[in-house]
């Protein structure tokens, strides 16, 4: 009998695991997801995966390989019709596997395996919560921005008010030095008669 490339077989043999794979694969379609114990939860993944890879191609012969998989066409008429759009974007990883601890009876390791039907957000995009959150960054810096010119030009105004009041004090006192100014003039001339 040739030996599993991943762990022992679930079940008895090749034919027991084969039949319990396509069990679990065809209650996670039915129901977009199950729980079950963590090692056939984590064998399930692959399988269930090509077979949505299988569905996203569409074509009969992609059709007539899942139903070799799975035997109930209502379910393979499901997975066609319904998952495979809603997961024709994602380029992998259509299965999402969740611990929940331990089964009360067997303490086995539960898990919970689901199909992640949710759209894909672009790496290169910002989702939706940074767009506004950077929108509203920006915003924030503009008004700050605006508030230091507005900060700035009334500083500029203020000592150009107060220059004026310098000057006009200085042009009050302009004609007293003046006088002062010539009478030194004739002060001098006195010394230089004498």
């Amino acid at each position: 009998m040739p030996r599993p490339t991943k762990g022992p077989r679930l079940g008895g043999g090749p034919a027991h695991e084969r039949l319990l794979l396509a069990n679990l694969a065809a209650a996670l379609f039915t129901h977009k997801a199950i729980t079950t114990t963590e090692t056939k939860a984590k064998r399930l993944r692959p399988v269930a995966e090509r077979l949505v890879t299988f569905a996203k191609r569409g074509d009969l012969h992609a059709r007539r390989r899942v139903l070799a998989v799975i035997g109930d066409k209502g379910v393979v008429h499901e997975l066609f019709a319904e998952i495979a759009p809603l997961v024709a974007e994602r380029e992998g990883g259509y299965t999402r596997i969740t611990k929940l601890g331990f089964r009360k009876g067997d303490n086995a390791p539960m898990a919970r395996i689901e199909l992640v039907l949710e759209p894909v957000q672009k790496k290169g995009s910002k989702s939706k919560n940074a767009a506004a959150a950077a929108t509203a960054a920006a915003d924030q810096e503009a008004a700050a921005a605006a508030a230091a010119t507005e900060a700035d030009e009334a500083a500029i105004e203020e000592p150009t008010e107060t220059t004026e009041e310098v000057v006009e004090a200085d042009t009050a006192a302009a004609p007293e030095a003046d006088a002062a100014e010539a009478a030194e003039p004739a002060d001098e001339a006195k010394d230089e008669t004498k």
